[in-house]
């Protein structure tokens, strides 16, 4: 019998409905028992609602605004808060939430100017209701970002984070680690050095696994529809790295999981 696992950090609505609809059905014979569900926006975090009444227990939603796209206005910003703070009852977090690291990167490549403060003034409001809520927080925050939100984070006094695909510096490292931040790992383990030596590096009590389906990943992968089932192979790979079974692994990860998101 396969131990039980959990996908910590999915876009689920962001698939084919047919592609979601089958992969879900599938769940329950991968040994899968749930999935964290992050939105995009407001229109992404209400689908995701409807996919966790569709699936109670299993789909769990995380309702925010993913930084790596066009900022909203203020107006929108109010009417996702608003909804959230309705649904809060519903929800397993706020998230995806951030910086825009990625974006920033390629418009400062092309030597364009790039403007952080409406980013950082977006994340302290969502912060802000997370704190307001008592939930935990999401994060995509990675590099020199991850250093600016731990300091909204201590400003907020959020001690629930979970930053998803981390990659940082070694103070970054130090830092989150000695706050109780969580980070979680994607298939990309199985073949990235820098996020293997993070693995050895992070304390194990603070580590989940994820997809971030439906990002595709290279590797054994390559080609392959990413499913939650994946999340087995990161956490034996997991296992691999700290000299322990895929099954003492996966009970330390979903226990992790658990703690955090239950």
């Amino acid at each position: 019998m396969l131990n039980k696992i959990i996908d910590a950090h999915i876009h689920l609505d962001l698939y084919d409905e047919h592609i979601r609809t089958k992969l879900l059905g599938e769940l329950a014979a991968s040994g899968v028992e749930s999935l964290v569900a992050v939105s995009m926006n407001l229109e992404s975090s209400q689908q995701n609602q409807k996919l966790a009444m569709q699936y109670p227990g299993i789909v769990r939603p995380a309702y925010g605004f993913h930084p790596e796209q066009e900022l909203p206005s203020e107006h929108d910003v109010d009417k996702l808060i608003q909804w959230i703070e309705q649904h809060a009852d519903q929800m397993a977090a706020v998230g995806e939430i951030g910086l825009p690291y990625y974006s920033r990167l390629e418009t400062t490549e092309r030597g364009e100017a790039w403007d952080n403060a409406p980013y950082l003034h977006l994340l302290d409001r969502l912060l802000a209701l997370a704190a307001r809520l008592d939930k935990p927080v999401v994060l995509h925050a990675v590099y020199e970002d991850a250093d600016l939100v731990c300091d909204l984070l201590e400003k907020h006094r959020i001690t629930r984070a979970h930053f998803h695909w981390f990659k940082g510096a070694p103070h970054t490292i130090k830092r989150m680690a000695s706050q109780g931040y969580y980070i979680s790992f994607t298939p990309d383990l199985l073949y990235e050095p820098e996020i293997r030596e993070l693995a050895e590096r992070y304390p194990k009590h603070l580590v989940m696994a994820e997809t971030d389906g439906p990002w595709p990943f290279e590797g054994l992968f390559k080609g392959q529809v990413t499913h939650p089932r994946m999340v087995r192979d990161v956490i034996a790979a997991y296992g691999a790295i700290h000299g322990i079974t895929p099954q003492q692994a996966e009970t330390m990860l979903y226990a992790n999981t658990k703690r955090f998101y239950y």
